[in-house]
């Protein structure tokens, strides 16, 4: 063969050689990868070619699926959507998904590797491929008792078991209906438009009970008492702090004062009944920043990672200086929480110190039922001791039968809870927060639920704003749905 010949021949079979790597480099190292883009056209084909499976509420659906034209043969429904949207997301043919629809589509759209098995029997019996069924720990009556209770009114709620960590409410206000934009057309586009913030300012498609954090207020000092009687600041709540009223913050000239009670040398019990601003940011500067953000951390604080499993906003307590370190003490300066994390610091209280990891979904099941995976209850930490937990329910069932929180009161049923009305805006210049956290006890000592509320009323008078008559009441009726369904 002469030289050019067989530069020709080389060259050629290099270029073969390309193709042969290139082809099992897509064919093997990049298969699922490639299988699984988005902008693979046939990856939302396969996914919308059959009826999702269902997200599953106390045993019925709260979703489903209806037959469409065009590529896309099948587009998701929702029953109720705008209540249970903070729990489901929502899955479009044409904006994709969120939240359990996105992080449990493999089993909701029937690709999950864990139905291989089954989708290989119903392809050789000519079955169609199905979706399997995910299973939350939800409650309806909860739910609805929390979205009712809402109403109009911006704001959340987070509910929780305490003793497992199991979620049972959820709700966001104002809300969004995924049934809305489900599809693709131009009306689908239309409604997704809509419920954008820079059209609508209410962000109806914030979770405001996961993502978003507030200055908690006033319910923070339950966790300032509980860090107080941890670091030995004080040893009973009968005991008299030595508070003076008014109070100078640290290493400054401004005087902290109370909105109400003579809180003067107040006791610790007297001083969450009455919520004292003095005694609470004496005690946060006595314990100090660092022993704070220690006692706050092991309540959920400061968790960049913390998975029920749609991922919640960071809570944060802050290093701060001393006089900030004393405002954060009282749920102002820089702390900042999410409604399901004042939820858990309420569910650790109620369930003698011990904080549960909260969780949402139950279960995840096959097309024929089977259980393919069951979330075990996990405990999160042991916030404070069995001790201290009992000191600060004693002083929160206190505040519902004789202080700011008597709204929240149930005939029959042990309730302890907090209120906190947080400031809002530079120098408090945006009408305040309305909290109220709580927990409910049955006769035998058990404890069913603790919720979170926070509401943010723009239309209340500002002097009307308070969290006894603002939030108590929405997390009385979550606690009675929860409690009612224990009967």
């Amino acid at each position: 063969m002469n030289k050019p010949l067989r530069r020709v021949a080389i060259f050629c079979g290099l270029l073969i050689l390309a193709l042969l790597v290139r082809g099992n480099w897509l064919q093997y190292v990049k298969a699922n990868e490639l299988a699984t883009d988005d902008k693979n056209r046939r990856v939302p084909i396969t996914r919308y070619s059959i009826p999702r499976g269902d997200i599953i509420v106390g045993g019925k659906a709260i979703t489903g699926s209806v037959e469409t034209t065009g590529d896309y043969k099948y587009k998701r429904t929702w029953k109720d959507g705008a209540m249970w949207a903070p729990v489901t997301g929502f899955s479009s043919q044409a904006f994709g998904s969120t939240q359990l629809e996105n992080l449990e589509d493999g089993i909701l759209s029937g690709t999950d590797d864990r139905l291989f098995f089954r989708n290989t029997l119903d392809m050789l019996t000519g079955k169609q491929r199905a979706g399997g069924s995910v299973v939350t720990t939800l409650n309806a009556a909860a739910q609805k008792a929390a979205y009712d209770g809402l109403g109009n009114k911006k704001g959340a709620v987070a509910a929780i078991d305490p003793t497992t960590g199991k979620i049972l409410a959820l709700v966001s206000t104002p809300s969004y209906d995924p049934s809305k934009f489900a599809g693709n057309t131009d009306a689908d586009t239309a409604a997704w438009v809509a419920a954008q913030k820079k059209n609508d300012p209410d962000d109806p498609m914030l979770n405001r009970a996961l993502r978003e954090t507030y200055p908690p207020g006033s319910t923070f000092k339950v966790l300032t008492a509980a860090a107080a009687l941890e670091n030995g600041v004080v040893s009973g709540i009968t005991d008299k702090t030595d508070t003076p009223d008014p109070y100078q913050l640290p290493q400054t000239k401004t005087d902290l004062t109370n909105e109400h009670g003579a809180c003067e040398n107040a006791t610790l019990e007297y001083a969450l009944e009455v919520s004292c601003n003095t005694v609470f940011a004496k005690m946060s500067d006595n314990v100090g920043n660092k022993k704070m953000i220690e006692q706050a951390t092991k309540f959920g604080f400061n968790q960049s990672k913390l998975d029920v499993p749609v991922r919640a906003a960071e809570s944060v307590y802050p290093e701060d200086n001393r006089p900030q370190n004393a405002l954060d003490g009282i749920g102002q300066g820089s702390t900042r929480a999410t409604p399901l994390q004042m939820a858990m610091v309420a569910a650790a209280i109620a369930n003698d110190g011990k904080l549960m990891q909260p969780y949402m979904v139950d279960s995840l099941k096959s097309p024929n039922l089977d259980t393919l995976e069951t979330t075990e209850p996990k405990e999160f930490s042991q916030a404070v001791s069995s001790a201290t937990a009992q000191k600060v329910q004693q002083m929160m069932e206190t505040v519902v039968k004789d202080g700011t929180g008597k709204n929240a009161q149930i005939s029959g049923v042990t309730v302890g809870g907090k209120t906190g009305t947080a400031q809002h805006g530079l120098n408090n210049s945006e009408k305040p927060y309305a909290w109220f956290i709580s927990y409910a006890k049955l006769s035998d000592g058990s404890s069913p639920v603790a919720v979170a509320v926070v509401v943010e009323d723009g239309s209340a008078v500002r002097e009307d704003i308070s969290g006894g008559g603002l939030a108590a009441p929405v997390a009385k009726a979550v606690m009675q749905a929860v409690i009612g369904n224990k009967k």
